[in-house]
């Protein structure tokens, strides 16, 4: 069944579900099965239905934690987002707390520097207490495959990806390591103001607990005026959250800026940051006072009204020093006709009326005339400030007090009657008045606590960073809690997993994996660092077949190599001239295209050295002989001796020979080489030529893949870019081409042909590559170091890029002994991948098993210059390096080739019609890549 159908399925799981309830115990069934699929196609979909109808059942994770964690980097993004999510509350549930030492330190400070000797016996016996809890942090493998495998989601190019991964990073990693997740946040910020809104709340509730996080980019939180209010008012939360005795003064001049913009409601938020940066930090208390005084003045009366608010509040933690600003600001109270400002004037002089006990009265008399007129915050105000002048200064404001007091018994707010009523009761004494008339002074004058000016976000972080519930701050319906770490750690070996008898390798297998292990072995290892006990070899998955399929290959498989081993070493010989002198004849200038394939190196340099040893006139029926011995697969059963040997013959060719040479090498266009050079790989004993191949295919042995392995480099035109221009490098040129082959020291590599010209007249010394800054994952392997690069010499190294099946650019410096360049080098999607030989059938096999999401199909008209085979075929391979696959019709093209960083398939198939017409088919695993690759082969057709 299709991975596209079961896909579908999990989709239709909630909705089931939703329609009837009573089938949860079938459905749960389906998941738990659905869970088992290894397809990167069905995971996300999967897990979204475990999240609908089954979230409680843990249980069900257990088994398949490895292989989500393994998969998520090539999920759907959509996918990735409900997995991290899910897999964040699994691991609350069955990992410990990576920071849980450095919370007891944080409960249990270190004793003063002097202490009695009862508080020495009381701290000693609490260390008794909590020291046995500090038991040295080892991290569970599992937790770590996690956050492994998730970092590298960070450069995901959607916006919710990294958020989730952001999250799971703030809510499981140890302090150390959360850092890495800024980098990514400040990247976001550059995205569409909706994006910048929601990173923004998140970043607002991490810079609170991990403020030394996202103080290296301070700068990127500074408000550029095409901002939306809301994002400036976030932006304001950020800075304020990062404020610091460092970097206070950096972000004071920023505010001062703020204030003179034409946005009142983020002048309004400018000043409140000010003044909560003025509660937090000491230092600058005053400074900030001083500055919202001078705001006093200003022409805008929103802008007076909010200092006016928040001076009160700083006013409130050093009253005293503070007198004439409390003059000043009631000389502001004709002039401020913000309700809340006059509000805020009023209460000041009520609660510090003993500061200013000659002004005070003065105002209460100037608000009496006015009482009427005010809105109702003002008016309780006022008759606030009459009961302490009451009580302060009965004398001079008695007759005020009662008149106040007497408006405010008939106003048309009722709560503003009851307080009246109530304040008359307490302070003017009466036979009636109780016992709480002794307390009146108490009461109102009492010494009341400073505001304590905090963030809005404080309490957030109880929801999941990036939920609805944590941007709306209240819990949205279908919203699943955070879990509490565990005490004590759950098993961890219920995440085992036994692999099944039946799916461990044959003998057969085994011996192939033997021999072949040479050639994959480094590849392998780079490209799966995180494989687990339930993960399979990339091998292994992509052979595995029906168990039929597999009796009869091993059979049919068995019985050829019996047979090989008894022929003889001069039988070979034999069979491979009548097989070479078959091919030429049947398939013609088609043995040309097969002759890419791999076959022993040594019998090829053998072959070239009969050729070129024949008379010039013959030379071109020598060549053809040997692109068909080409094709053909032998045995390498020469030693080093022979090899020295070899090499000493070629240089005594005839000069009828060199041309021969020549002309070979300006068929392959290879104009940065120094000299032909044979690509070498290592030989295996199962490789097949095209040849053969096409010659077995008819043969009903069996339906089994034939192996697959990497052909050697195609016949595309190669191309050269320009790395460093020789007036930039003061004489010194670089150019750079991909020369699409193996690089030896390291197969997960793309392989970088470096030359180096020295056009200058003196000598360029020491010739190194220098601290490559890569991305995430991303290796490099410098060329070996020129030590003298002498005038007009040209130099010629390679060096390799393991660019993680990406185009992004390998940012690296190349330094003489007296300067440094920096380089970039970007790949195009052609060059990232390796050719591979297939059969048509396992050609097809594989296209079924890529089909739906995985496949990109593109229409287009092919140029009058294009529609030959020759040309058709010359365009793909100088597009990509991809390797030719043998087709039975002649209206269709087929090639293959893997990645070779990641190994995944990708299959292109493109099939003309009349006057031009063409349709193409792109298979491959990653999707990102299918579809580069299918617009870059359009755009080559096309032009």
């Amino acid at each position: 069944m299709s991975p596209y159908v079961r896909k579908t399925a999990a989709h239709a799981i909630p909705k089931l579900y939703s329609l009837d309830l009573d089938q949860k115990d079938q459905l749960i069934e389906v998941i738990e099965k659905l869970l088992a699929d290894k397809t990167t196609l069905v995971a996300g979909s999967v897990v979204m239905a475990f999240e609908e109808v089954c979230p409680e059942r843990i249980d069900l994770i257990h088994k398949n934690y490895r292989k989500l964690c393994n998969l998520l980097i090539d999920v759907e993004e959509w996918g990735q987002v409900v997995i991290i999510n899910m897999l964040t509350r699994y691991a609350r549930t069955q990992f410990l707390n990576p920071n849980h030492n450095e919370i007891l330190l944080e409960e249990n400070p270190e004793k003063g520097f002097y202490g009695t000797d009862e508080e020495d016996s009381k701290q000693e016996e609490a260390d008794a207490v909590v020291l046995p809890k500090r038991k040295p942090y080892v991290m569970d493998p599992d937790h770590r495959l996690l956050l492994r495998n998730t970092k590298p989601l960070l450069q995901s190019r959607n916006a919710a990806v990294v958020m989730a991964v952001a999250q799971l990073y703030f809510h499981l990693a140890p302090k150390a390591e959360v850092g890495v997740i800024a980098k990514a946040l400040v990247r976001l910020l550059r995205s569409h103001s909706e994006v910048q809104f929601v990173v923004l709340q998140n970043v607002a509730s991490m810079s609170i607990k991990r403020r030394g996080m996202f103080e290296p980019h301070l700068k990127s939180f500074y408000i550029r005026s095409t901002d939306p209010t809301q994002i400036k008012v976030l932006k304001l939360e950020v800075l304020t959250n990062l404020a610091s005795e460092t970097n206070i003064s950096t972000i004071l001049r920023e505010f001062q800026t703020y204030i003179k913009s034409q946005d009142k409601d983020f002048v309004a938020a400018t000043i409140q940051a000010i003044g909560r940066c003025a509660t937090n930090i000491d230092e600058v208390r005053d400074t900030c006072l001083s500055g919202l005084v001078q705001l006093l003045s200003n022409r805008d009366e929103l802008v007076v009204a909010e200092s006016v608010v928040v001076i009160k509040k700083l006013l409130q933690m050093q009253p005293a020093q503070h007198s004439d600003i409390i003059r000043h600001m009631a000389k502001l109270i004709d002039n401020i006709m913000v309700p809340m400002a006059r509000a805020s004037i009023l209460w000041l002089i009520g609660e510090y009326c003993e500061h200013v006990p000659k002004i005070a009265p003065d105002v209460l008399r100037k608000m009496a005339k006015s009482f009427t007129s005010e809105e109702d915050i003002v008016k309780l105000q006022i008759i606030n400030l009459a009961a302490k002048l009451y009580l302060t200064n009965s004398r001079q404001t008695k007759l005020l007090t009662q008149y106040v007091l007497n408006l405010a018994k008939y106003d048309q707010n009722y709560d503003i009657r009851d307080r009246a009523r109530f304040i008359r009761q307490l302070i003017v004494p009466t036979e009636k008045s109780g016992v709480l008339n002794k307390y009146a002074k108490k009461l109102f004058l009492a010494q009341k606590p400073p505001p304590v000016l905090e963030s809005s976000f404080k309490d957030r972080d109880h929801f999941q960073l990036g939920s609805l519930s944590h941007l709306l701050n209240s819990k949205a319906s279908g919203y699943q809690e955070l879990p509490d770490w565990p005490e004590a750690a759950p098993d961890p070996s219920v995440r085992n997993v036994e692999v099944p008898e039946w799916t461990k390798p044959s003998s057969r297998e085994k011996r192939k994996e033997k021999v072949e292990k040479p050639f994959y072995s480094e590849s392998e290892g780079e490209s799966e660092p995180t494989e687990s006990a339930d993960s399979e070899s990339p091998t292994t998955s992509e052979s595995e077949e029906s168990a039929g399929g597999m009796e009869s290959e091993s059979a049919s498989e068995s019985e050829e190599e019996e047979s090989e081993e008894e022929e003889g070493k001069s039988d070979r010989q034999k069979k491979k001239k009548k097989k070479g002198q078959k091919e030429k004849s049947k398939h013609g200038d088609e043995s040309e295209d097969s002759g890419q394939s791999e076959g022993g190196d040594k019998e090829k340099k053998r072959n070239e050295e009969e050729s070129s040893s024949s008379s010039p006139s013959s030379s071109e029926e020598s060549s053809s002989e040997n692109s068909s011995s080409e094709s053909e697969p032998e045995e390498n059963s020469d030693s080093d001796p022979g090899k020295k040997h070899k090499r000493k013959s070629v240089a005594k060719l005839p000069s009828g020979s060199l041309k021969a040479k020549k002309k070979e090498i300006s068929l392959l266009d290879l104009d940065d080489f120094s000299g032909p050079s044979v690509p070498t790989t290592t030989p295996s004993p199962n490789t097949f030529s095209k040849s053969l191949n096409l010659d077995l295919q008819g043969l009903t042995l069996s339906n089994s893949n034939l192996p697959s392995e990497m052909s050697s480099p195609s016949l595309g035109r190669v191309k050269t870019y320009e790395l460093l221009h020789r007036l930039t490098g003061e004489g010194l040129s670089v150019r750079y081409h991909f020369n699409r082959r193996p690089f030896s020291p390291d197969q997960a590599m793309v392989s970088v042909q470096m030359q180096f010209t020295n056009n200058s007249d003196m000598d360029i010394r020491h010739l190194h590559v220098n601290e490559p800054k890569l991305h995430s994952g991303m290796r490099m392997q410098g060329f070996k170091e020129i030590d003298v690069l002498q005038p007009g010499d040209v130099a010629s190294e390679a060096m390799g890029i393991d660019f993680c099946d990406s185009t992004q650019a390998a940012n690296f410096q190349l330094c003489s002994q007296t300067r440094q360049f920096y380089m970039s080098i970007q790949p195009p999607v052609g060059e990232l991948m390796m050719p591979i030989f297939m059969t048509e059938n396992s050609f097809k096999k594989e296209q079924g098993k890529l089909m739906g999401m995985n496949e990109i199909n593109e229409k287009l008209t092919l140029t009058e210059q294009c529609r030959s085979d020759q040309a058709v075929v010359q365009r793909v391979l100088s597009t990509a390096n991809l390797g030719r696959v043998p087709c039975g019709q002649s209206d269709e093209y087929r090639f293959a080739a893997r990645t070779v960083s990641g190994g995944a398939l990708v299959l292109i198939t493109l099939v003309t019609k009349d006057n031009g017409a063409a349709q193409l088919t792109v298979n491959c695993e990653k999707m990102v890549i299918g579809t580069m690759m299918a617009k870059e082969i359009v755009e080559t057709l096309t032009q």
